[in-house]
């Protein structure tokens, strides 16, 4: 039977602590997590793709700014064997368009015009009356070679663009 001093467990104490090792064991530490590389690896190279972007907007822009400010002769001439022509012409000055018309000119005619800005183009239109003829356009940008047109008959027309 149960005697009062034969019991394993102490009076009042409950169980006994386990002996030895707990019955678990505790987690091990997680390894040393590994930083990822391939996100700076990215980073860095956008980066370096908007550098070199944004380097060559500034040397374009540099180009654009330095052609726009370069001034230009533009030499108009009118020669052919038409007593008489009606000439007109057209420059882009300053960033505007800038029309002129001179009726009933005897040739050779000539005009020399400075101009500056980014679109220096423009048209010499040389046409020939009732009485006909020839006649022959010509637009000379700085010291490029020259853009020419001829024309011959009544009422034909030369001309000279895209300058």
């Amino acid at each position: 039977m149960n005697r009062p001093d034969s019991s394993p467990e102490p009076r009042g104490w409950g169980q006994r602590p386990p002996q030895g090792p707990p019955p678990y064991a505790y987690p091990p530490p997680a390894p040393a997590r590994r930083r990822r590389r391939w996100p700076w690896f990215l980073l860095g190279l956008v980066l370096l793709l908007l550098g070199g972007c944004a380097a060559l907007f500034a040397v374009f822009v540099n180009e654009v700014s330095e052609e726009a400010a370069r001034p230009a002769r533009i030499t108009y001439a009118a020669t052919g064997t038409a007593a008489r022509a009606t000439i007109s012409y057209s420059t882009w000055r300053d960033g505007n368009l800038a029309a002129s018309q001179v009726g009933d000119q005897t040739l050779p005619w000539t005009k020399e015009i400075a101009t500056k800005g980014f679109v220096k183009g423009g048209s010499l239109v040389v046409t020939l009356g009732a009485d006909g003829g020839t006649a022959t356009c010509s637009v000379t940008v700085d010291d490029s070679p020259p853009i020419t047109a001829t024309a011959s008959g009544s009422f034909a027309s030369a001309v000279c663009s895209g300058f």
